[in-house]
């Protein structure tokens, strides 16, 4: 049999580690004997773990995770509900896996704003701001995903856990802004907090990465939006 690599694709979002995904084709165990002689069954299509994510999220967000079954993806990758499981532990893990995916980016783009030196807390907010509209749109599907979560299973409470304390990070730069005098003090830290991220949330909505808007000219529409308003000024 072909050497065979396993890879695990972050931790699921409560925290708790999930098997590691076989990065051999997914077909393969469906014919082990042909396995053996180092040959996938012709005619029938494998897919390593990352490959079987993007399906995934594409089906989770095309009829709602609730409504997409293992089957569904099967039937999505031309195999049978066996060859998956032999390779994916579960519907469950994929989910894990796509949260993750998306609070990982946004996380890294935020505390990676509030932790440079050198800066007020105003800029590193607007940072922080363009990073999160950066991560929707490099991680489009794995966001939509993320925003449509309602806290159903133990794995969708933990993402929402994890987007709360997001919360909590934006608005604690938002509070420092407003202690360094560069932020209007009169607006409730957390409110602004969630109206920014709501901003940058709503994009999901229209955004398509192969539309006439690029990545840089979006970050910069909701920040001068977001930071400096609508008014020319006189």
């Amino acid at each position: 049999m072909g050497a065979r690599h396993a890879t695990t694709l972050g931790a699921r979002s409560d925290g708790r580690p999930y098997p590691a995904w076989d990065h051999a084709d997914v077909a393969s165990s469906e014919e082990p004997a042909t396995r053996d002689a180092g040959v996938a069954r012709r005619g029938r299509p494998g897919y390593d773990a990352e490959t079987v994510l993007r399906r995934a999220i594409e089906l989770f967000n095309r009829q709602g995770y609730e409504g997409a079954s293992m089957g569904d993806l099967a039937a999505e990758l031309g195999l049978t509900k066996s060859a998956i499981y032999h390779h994916v532990p579960s519907k469950e893990s994929l989910l894990a896996a796509a949260l993750d995916e998306a609070l990982d980016a946004l996380a890294s783009a935020i505390d990676g704003a509030a932790l440079r030196p050198g800066l007020s807390a105003y800029d590193r907010l607007r940072l922080a701001v363009r990073g999160s509209v950066e991560v929707l749109v490099d991680h489009l599907p794995a966001v939509t995903l993320l925003l449509r979560v309602r806290g159903n299973s133990p794995v969708e409470l933990a993402a929402l856990e994890r987007r709360r304390r997001l919360d909590e990070r934006l608005a604690d730069l938002v509070r420092r802004a407003v202690d360094e005098g560069d932020v209007r003090a009169d607006l409730d830290p957390e409110v602004v907090s969630r109206l920014l991220f709501g901003t940058v949330n709503s994009l999901v909505e229209w955004y398509r990465p192969d539309g006439p808007i690029d990545a840089g000219h979006l970050a910069d529409a909701v920040v001068v939006l977001a930071f400096e308003g609508l008014h020319r000024g006189r």
